[in-house]
This record gives C-alpha cells, structure tokens and sequence, in this order.
C-alpha cells in the first residue's frame, strides 16, 4: 500500500484544527481575565473584610480613596505593613477605583440602613463618610481641572456627585451626642 503524503488522516486534520481554536478561545479568556482590575489592593481585601463594623469598615474604604489620591499627588503617605503596597495604576484607573470605592462605601451603610439603622454604629459611619467626602470635593475639583481624558473626567464627576449625595444623606442623620455630653446626662 503506497502512503499518500499529501493526505491528512482524519483524526489529525481534526486535531490540528480543532485544539489551535481551543487555544485561540482559552487564551482570549484568560487576556480578558488580566484586563479585569479590581479597585482594592489584596491587603485593603483584607482590610475590609476583617471590618465587619460598619464604622470600621467605611474607615478602611476611607483611607482607600486617601491612599489613591496620594498615589495621584505624588505623595508617599506614611503606610504600615497591613496595608501593603500602594495601589498602582494609570490616572484613570486611579480615578475609577476612587468612584468604585465611594460606590461601595454607599453601598454598605445603605445596607446597614435597611437591616440596622439603629446601630450605634450608623450615624458614626455615616459622619465618617461624610466628614471625608468634604475633605475630597476640593481635591477632585483640582484633579478635573488638570484631566483631559473624558474617561478620567466622568470618574472624577461620578466621584463629586456620589460625595455630594453622602453629605445631602448626613444632613438627615442625627448626630450622636459627644461623650461629654452623655456623662452629664
């Protein structure tokens, strides 16, 4: 029997066909899989799932967002090792992170305010919020003027508008006395 080279067994031309396609999708997933970025750095993942507390946790979300928009200034803030290494990333990722973690922060204290909204805890994340977002207006203001990327731009405008929707939500929050003042009581 003459063997014609020319001809591929079927079994082979499937295999040479087939797994390079299931290569082709395999790799397209898993480049996909690498674009996803997620907003917290592994340590902060940490960070808030230990913070179980709903004042504790908006705090770790808190300095989050402080810890990027040191990143964005340049500046090198005074880290511990349970927080781990900065968060890197471009202006623009920086940004989005910064909107997600606000997005987040909401998220939580809505939760709470549906389960719990009598917790000791509310009103001291809620302010805690609050007190920071005023803290971030100004310094997103001065980002916005400096960006030119309309990506970077929405991010920081979503990032304004979810700080003032806290501030707006915390005018409605009664404010817990001080501690001096419940002694005298």
């Amino acid at each position: 029997m003459k063997l014609n080279r020319n001809r591929i067994p079927r079994g082979l031309w499937a295999a040479a066909v087939v797994l390079p396609l299931i290569a082709l999708f395999l790799s397209a997933a898993i480049a996909a899989d690498a674009q996803r970025r997620d907003y917290l750095t592994e340590d902060e993942i940490e960070l808030v799932r230990d913070a179980q507390q709903i004042d504790l946790r908006i705090k770790v979300l808190a300095r989050a967002v402080d810890r990027r928009i040191a990143v964005l200034k340049n500046e090198t803030p005074k880290e511990s090792k349970e927080w781990g290494p900065l968060p890197q990333g471009t202006p623009a990722e920086l940004y989005s992170d910064i909107d997600k973690l606000l997005e987040k922060a909401i998220d939580d204290i809505d939760d709470v305010a549906e389960r719990s909204r009598d917790s000791r805890f509310f009103p001291k994340a809620v302010f805690k919020l609050s007190d920071s977002c005023r803290e971030y207006i100004p310094q997103f203001k001065t980002f916005i003027d400096a960006v030119k990327n309309e990506k970077e731009r929405g991010s920081l405008l979503g990032a304004i508008e979810k700080c003032d929707e806290v501030i707006e939500a915390s005018t409605k929050v009664p404010r817990e006395p001080e501690k001096n003042e419940k002694k005298k009581n």
